[in-house]
């Protein structure tokens, strides 16, 4: 059984939608097809996927906002065979077949690049499906509320799948209506809200004092040190999963008490070189013979801790100095009233690169006082050089930040300055 926002779909629905939909789809004659689906109503993408997965397909789940040219020029680039978008009629996109078995197939976030397909075969999802409900069981007897997208594999995987091998019953709330949320969080027996860290920073400032969430999982992007603070005085329990498109997930920690201590690594996974505090090293790891590098910055402690510092890629190289950009946003955001920020990167012709912030705020913050408030908690290569107050830092469908895209998109113009008083 399945809860999507307020209505309930039990086994017989999607088993009887999942048939019909491998029947007019023909499922039996295209196995080995590559489908990209994008359906508008999450109970008609969850019956798509389970008739495809059954049937041995690989599956392409694109976001139910994506309009349709970005949909296609998706399905394209995943090598699609068909694209289904808001209808059972399949449109044809590529010719050509793949050797593969059954995939779930994602595109990567672009982070720190273009966007590029990542397949994983639907054994590998069932190891980690497995791995994950062995190792972390805190949440077993607690409702699943998944606040997000279940075309993301954080909602998919450890929301939808990972609740149904645990034999729960998960309700998706497909909404961001923060009142919603809360009766739905207020309503529901031990609540275990599975959500990105956007949502769950929202609904913390909105809870009254003396009220708490039951649990959270928060995953896809660091949380800045303030909204850690203020979601975890909020949360009971407080979970946090890592991982990348190409592994899954890789560690999870199952009492959060610091927002870079991102988990213990899985028992399906062996961790290559794991770093030390003085000498962090690139996160990657190894299972079945298969290496991935993560391209992020971290080590382990002598606890077993995979403590994250920050993206390879985001890394700002000041006269020789490297800068991480969490922890020139964590000062910026302990300023009264500002409520989110984004570093990133500038070229320089004397340093080489220079530190730039974007932030947000309730109000116009004088400049002169945030450069000084700067000043004083951090070093001078930290210091950024340019500072623009924005209406909304630009975050994606998963909430995570794309520093590239930030740097590009500011490189254009594109982002208008707030008016304020002082310069």
């Amino acid at each position: 059984m399945i809860a999507i926002n307020d209505t309930v779909f039990d086994q017989t629905y999607f088993r009887d939608a999942a048939d019909r939909i491998a029947a007019a789809a023909q499922l039996d004659k295209r196995a080995g097809d590559r489908f990209a689906v994008c359906f508008s109503e999450a109970q008609d993408w969850l019956a798509f996927f389970f008739a495809a997965r059954a049937a041995g397909a690989s599956v392409l789940p694109l976001h139910p906002s994506t309009p349709y040219a970005a949909a296609r020029r998706q399905a394209e680039t995943a090598k699609c065979n068909w694209l289904f978008y808001n209808r059972l009629e399949g449109e044809p996109i590529c010719e050509e077949r793949a050797s593969e078995a059954g995939q779930l197939l994602q595109m990567s976030s672009g982070t720190t690049g273009e966007p590029k397909c990542i397949a994983r075969a639907w054994s590998e999802i069932d190891d980690e499906i497995e791995s994950y409900t062995s190792a972390f069981v805190e949440p077993q007897d607690m409702t699943p509320l998944i606040a997000g997208p279940t075309t993301h594999s954080y909602g998919l995987i450890c929301g939808v799948m990972v609740a149904l091998k645990r034999g729960q019953s998960p309700a998706i709330l497909d909404t961001g209506n923060p009142k919603f949320l809360l009766r739905k969080l207020r309503e529901t027996e031990r609540p275990y809200l599975i959500s990105s860290p956007a949502i769950l920073h929202m609904l913390a400032r909105l809870l009254p004092a003396g009220e708490q969430i039951h649990a959270t999982m928060t995953s896809g992007t660091l949380l800045p040190d303030p909204w850690f603070g203020q979601i975890r005085v909020k949360s009971k329990y407080m979970f946090q999963q890592y991982g990348c498109s190409e592994a899954g997930c890789i560690a999870i920690n199952p009492d959060v008490q610091a927002a870079d201590e991102v988990g213990y690594v899985l028992p399906r996974f062996a961790l290559r070189d794991a770093g030390t505090a003085i000498e962090p090293k690139e996160i990657a790891v190894e299972s079945k013979g298969v290496a991935v590098e993560t391209r992020d910055l971290g080590y382990r402690r002598d606890d077993g801790m995979l403590v994250f510092l920050s993206r390879l890629d985001d890394l700002i190289n000041v006269s020789g100095l490297n800068v991480y950009p969490k922890e020139v946003e964590d000062v910026v955001m302990t300023f009264g009233g500002i409520g989110d920020a984004v570093v990133f990167r500038k070229q320089d012709a004397f340093a080489g690169e220079r530190v730039a912030l974007l932030f947000s705020a309730e109000h116009a913050v004088d400049r002169t006082q945030l450069r000084q408030w700067c000043a004083e908690r951090l070093a001078a290569h930290q210091m950024p050089t340019e500072i623009v107050q924005v209406e909304r830092i630009p975050r994606q469908a998963n909430g995570k930040i794309s520093r590239r895209d930030v740097a590009v998109r500011y490189g254009t113009g594109e982002f208008a300055p707030v008016r304020t008083e002082a310069a």
